[in-house]
């Protein structure tokens, strides 16, 4: 008998299916499993399997998010592929997939539970270390940090949630902001005037429209020339092959424009959610928003409602 070492799966997206393939073959399928909480002890899992790369400024979460796919300025396809030569063995210790659905079942089992949230699989994972013998001090010691680096991002998946069921059409609202941005965009790296819609006279692109948006992903004022110019490109190489641009064609504009709509929304929803004794018009957004999440996503009454009362928690801080 020979033995073969395969490195664990470092790709969070890749181990949220096994999570699911391993979870429908259980006896726990019929419980309720909240949005995101796959993915959230996928953070986890893949945090403790991951090496420290030699480059500086790149924590192993941007690592995590680039090997995941995802974009992170200032790197690469090339930058990936240098993390993964530098680090060889990278996969072949950390925490196993078996864990972390042992753990789930735990949480899972508990007499009274419906389903369980992001926070429940977090809290379960870290009760799970005393009892692992495998598990050493030092290396306790560092997944209670990558707990609490799996929990920051949750933070934000569910400022996420709440603000986006919070917006009234959402993807109408973000497209108006959307066009409006590239209207004055275009003007500006063209060297052009706008018509302005009310008085029908020609006034210079709107700088502090742009840059509230822009400020939103950290685009600097001196950076904001190149970023202009970055959208055009994407636009006309999208139209030579007869695609359409949108606001979603570009994951970085995406994100600002759904920042900004939600930094404009977030006393509106800090409000809400925190309000001990809502009143009836706040009830009613309350309740609106508890069925949007539910039917849009995913979520149980259950869960929706602690969704709610922790990004209440959050907002209050």
């Amino acid at each position: 008998m020979i033995l073969v070492k395969v490195p664990y799966n470092l790709r969070v997206s890749d181990e949220v299916r096994i999570y699911e393939k391993l979870l429908a073959d259980s006896a726990l399928k019929g419980v309720h499993i909240a949005p995101h909480t796959l993915r959230v002890a996928s953070i986890f899992a893949i945090l403790t399997r991951l090496e420290p790369s030699k480059k500086t400024g790149l924590s192993l979460m941007k690592k995590l998010k680039l090997y995941d796919g995802d974009s992170v300025e200032g790197y690469t396809q090339k930058d990936l592929r240098e993390l993964q030569d530098e680090a060889q063995r990278e996969g072949m210790q950390g925490i196993s997939p078996r864990y972390v659905i042992n753990r789930l079942s735990n949480a899972l089992v508990k007499e009274g539970i419906s389903c369980i949230n992001p926070l429940d699989a977090l809290r379960a994972l870290k009760d799970g270390f005393e009892q692992h013998t495998g598990i050493a001090k030092e290396e306790r010691e560092a997944y209670l940090n990558f707990i609490y680096e799996a929990r920051k991002e949750f933070d934000e998946l569910a400022k996420t949630e709440v603000q986006r069921a919070f917006i009234y059409s959402f993807e109408e609202t973000a497209r108006t902001v959307f066009n409006n941005y590239l209207d004055n965009v275009e003007a500006f790296v063209n060297k052009q005037k706008l018509l302005d819609p009310i008085t029908e006279e020609e006034v210079d692109p709107d700088e502090k429209l742009m840059r509230s948006i822009e400020e939103q992903i950290g685009v600097t004022d001196n950076a904001k020339k190149a970023f202009r110019e970055e959208i055009m490109i994407r636009i006309s190489s999208l139209a030579r092959k007869g695609q359409k641009f949108d606001y979603t064609s570009h994951d970085r504009l995406r994100e600002a424009i759904e920042k900004k709509l939600f930094a404009d929304l977030k006393n509106v929803v800090k409000i809400t959610t925190s309000s001990r004794t809502p009143d009836p018009e706040q009830q009613k957004r309350v309740s609106e928003v508890v069925r949007r999440l539910m039917e849009d996503g995913g979520y149980c009454e259950c869960c929706a409602n602690e969704l709610l009362r922790y990004v209440g928690t959050l907002l209050s801080r």
